[in-house]
């Protein structure tokens, strides 16, 4: 409602020209919009392509158990501090792109130095104390869209949005599979390295272009000197990234001990366990458009609340049945959850905190970091109480309380919005 007001605000012409331009039009149209689909798609290529090989990594190459490579995950808890502090001086002094290249070149160093890795604990330290900051990369993009999605109000900005986040999805479809094929043909040690060439390599489709210009009359643009928000304005964004650090703390745990489960308890072959992991994102990337449309008509919170109900179905799968097609009905039903909070999420975020949206956006999306924390500590510690498959368990029940916590989430909104009228 708030865009569609923008838009007819900047005249007659420019609004109805704008209005009938296609969210993919205005992405194409776009060096920053086009950059930054192309850049994700590298972020979500590199990331996918390590994050199935990790657990593994520890385990077969340095010497690590299964709760060890659960426990690594909380090197995570770093990125959201991390990711505070980048988005914080964004806010305060702009230059998301500079910001992001850096944060871009920490990716590679991380990477590249895990890969080098040849002691147990090398990782975890790497992993701390370097990749928390490159993780930032992502929310900056984010907010540097966000900038020029206001400088140029359009109906179709949530669609570009979505379009761009697409993008990093359709890494994620290529992924697993690309990494697990270049892990099994040379060595884990070779795939993360081309994780660290993807990691720098989202430098260069943005190449020189500089930070969008903020728009003069808007008050959550970066403007230099301006104070940080108030623990009191954060508590909608911190409530809803909480639910959704619930949501997604099934997928480190999926990550590290679904291929586990599938190659050595279910003798899948490499191929199929593949598969069943990378129809996940190739679902998510289907739906995703599909979600920008019907948020417009229920809302997008109730939307979530529906998705990550999805969620629940999909580790209940995961922890009762022993069959590729069980497993791939789950990673189906994933795959509903995150076309959802993959298109949504950020901007929701953005707007339950629109004085500092490169705060928001790094708060919102650093928080997939913790979610892996806790993932990781509740998949190793469920992984040695229980086993596989009864850890899936965890997540199951973890994504109840997120779905009852979005559902009054959204009936706070529409409260909220019936009183406004």
């Amino acid at each position: 409602m708030a865009v569609d007001e923008q838009a007819e605000a900047t005249g007659p012409a420019l609004g109805e020209r704008a209005e009938r331009a296609s969210a993919l039009r205005l992405v194409l149209g776009s060096p920053l919009y086009r950059g930054a689909t192309v850049a994700l798609f590298l972020s979500g290529l590199g990331s996918s392509a390590a994050a199935p090989q990790i657990a593994s990594f520890l385990v077969n190459n340095l010497g690590g158990s299964l709760t060890a490579a659960g426990l690594f995950y909380l090197t995570s808890l770093t990125a959201p501090v991390a990711g505070y502090l980048v988005g914080s001086r964004s806010d305060r002094v702009g230059g998301r792109l500079g910001l992001f290249r850096v944060c871009a070149v920490a990716g590679f160093v991380g990477w590249a130095a895990i890969g080098l890795s040849t002691r147990l604990w090398m990782p975890y330290v790497i992993s701390a104390v370097v990749l928390g900051f490159a993780g930032a990369a992502t929310s900056q993009l984010f907010a540097a869209i966000h900038d020029e999605t206001t400088t140029h109000p359009n109906a179709n900005n949530d669609g570009v949005v979505s379009v761009i986040r697409m993008a990093l999805t359709g890494g994620w479809v290529i992924g697993p599979a690309a990494g697990s094929f270049l892990a099994s043909q040379t060595s884990p040690r070779v795939m993360f390295l081309a994780t660290a060439a993807c990691a720098v390599a989202q430098i260069v489709p943005l190449g020189t272009l500089r930070t969008p210009d903020a728009p003069l009359a808007a008050d959550h643009t970066p403007q230099p000197g301006a104070r940080r928000p108030g623990t009191r304005a954060m508590l909608p964004l911190l409530a809803f990234t909480t639910l959704y650090v619930l949501v997604y703390a099934g997928e480190p745990i999926k990550y590290a001990y679904l291929p586990i489960y599938m190659n050595k308890q279910l003798g899948f072959a490499s191929g199929l366990s593949g598969a069943v992991i990378g129809i996940q994102p190739l679902v998510e990337l289907l739906l995703m458009p599909l979600a920008v449309v019907v948020a417009r008509r229920i809302g997008m919170m109730r939307l979530m609340a529906a998705g990550a109900a999805f969620g629940v179905a999909a580790n209940i799968c995961f922890a009762t049945t022993a069959t590729a097609a069980g497993l791939f009905a789950g990673q189906i039903l994933m795959g509903g959850v995150w076309g959802v909070f993959a298109a949504l999420g950020i901007i929701v975020a953005q707007r339950l905190l629109p004085a500092a949206v490169a705060t928001a956006s790094a708060i919102f999306l650093s928080s997939t970091a913790l979610a892996s924390a806790l993932g990781g500590v509740a998949g190793g510690i469920g992984s040695a109480a229980v086993g596989l498959p009864h850890t899936f368990l965890i997540p199951a029940a973890l994504g109840c309380v997120a779905v009852i916590g979005l559902a009054r989430m959204a009936r706070a909104q529409e409260r909220q919005r019936i009183d406004t009228q």
